[in-house]
């Protein structure tokens, strides 16, 4: 356990870091393919995501503007929460993405 704290963790922190900064930049990706895959009715209520209105409201309305502006909006969100994520991993080790 000793070796763990002192030897495995540190030299792991820099990989654990980058991976936990690019993966807040997917949190509002739902994965709307897979939802749609199973789309019906019955789980109309659960199963609606941010990924699926757009399909519905955007695409399937011909509405591609409304789409493009949801997507925009998931893509800035998302660039804000690595660049906070970056902020505070050099705040905290010293190391960030860039």
């Amino acid at each position: 356990l000793k070796r763990m704290r002192h030897i495995t963790l540190p030299s792991i922190m820099p990989v654990m870091t980058f991976v936990l900064c690019i993966n807040l930049g997917f949190l509002l990706n739902a994965g709307g393919e897979q939802i749609l895959l199973f789309y019906n009715d019955a789980v109309f209520d659960t199963a609606d995501v941010i990924d699926t209105w757009v399909y519905r409201e955007g695409l399937a309305r011909l509405q591609f503007s409304l789409a493009t502006a949801v997507g925009l909006f998931q893509s800035v969100i998302g660039l804000a929460l690595v660049v906070i994520c970056n902020y505070f991993a050099k705040k905290l080790s010293g190391r960030g993405i860039w």
